[in-house]
């Protein structure tokens, strides 16, 4: 007698490229926090190194990812995409104009950290969702001052001490960009 699998549902593939090992944890603690309420939903988080911070380079990486994901695991991503600095943003209008265009033709969703990731994760600290320092060395300090531990490259599970659905509910109401990938995944804010 044949015995018969019950088929699991298959869950949505998504795309998350990160230019650091910092964004990386970052995107995998999204996924953990994901998934303890839903399990619909696989987050692929990949590291777009090296980059070097250019966003039509880590752009056009990521869309090579893509590609070569989707065709090496016969998937299509529900949803991508990829977690940009904006400090290296304006630098090269031609440049950025192009990775706007191929990110759009790829259904690539830009998620800007304004200026970097250090001054993302200080709004979702409490208190600290307006505060928007001029630069990524005084986002660093600022950080520092209210988070004394954080080291640059902090793991997923020590960023889950300090950050919960919560407070990634409060970095997404003044962060658009992480607001609609966030709605676009169905992860778990009001």
């Amino acid at each position: 007698m044949r015995r018969h699998r019950l088929a699991r549902p298959q869950r949505r593939p998504v795309f998350l490229g990160c230019e650091g090992d910092s964004e990386r944890a970052y995107g995998a603690l999204i996924s953990r926090l994901y998934e303890e309420h839903l399990r619909d939903l696989y987050l692929h988080v990949e590291l777009l190194k090296p980059g070097g911070g250019d966003p039509l380079t880590l752009v056009e990486r990521a869309c090579h990812r893509i590609v070569g994901n989707e065709r090496k695991r016969d998937i299509r991503y529900a949803v991508r995409a990829v977690l940009l600095d904006a400090d290296r943003r304006g630098q090269t209008p031609q440049r950025d104009m192009r990775m706007v265009e191929l990110a759009q033709s790829a259904h690539l969703r830009v998620i800007w950290q304004e200026p970097c990731h250090e001054a993302l994760l200080l709004r979702h600290l409490e208190g600290c969702q307006t505060l928007r320092p001029p630069s990524s060395a005084l986002a660093m300090v600022e950080l520092r001052r209210r988070w004394p531990d954080y080291v640059k490259g902090v793991s997923a599970v020590q960023l889950a001490k300090r950050i919960s659905i919560r407070e990634i509910a409060w970095a997404a109401s003044v962060e658009p960009s992480l607001r609609e990938f966030l709605y676009a995944i169905g992860f778990p804010i009001r």
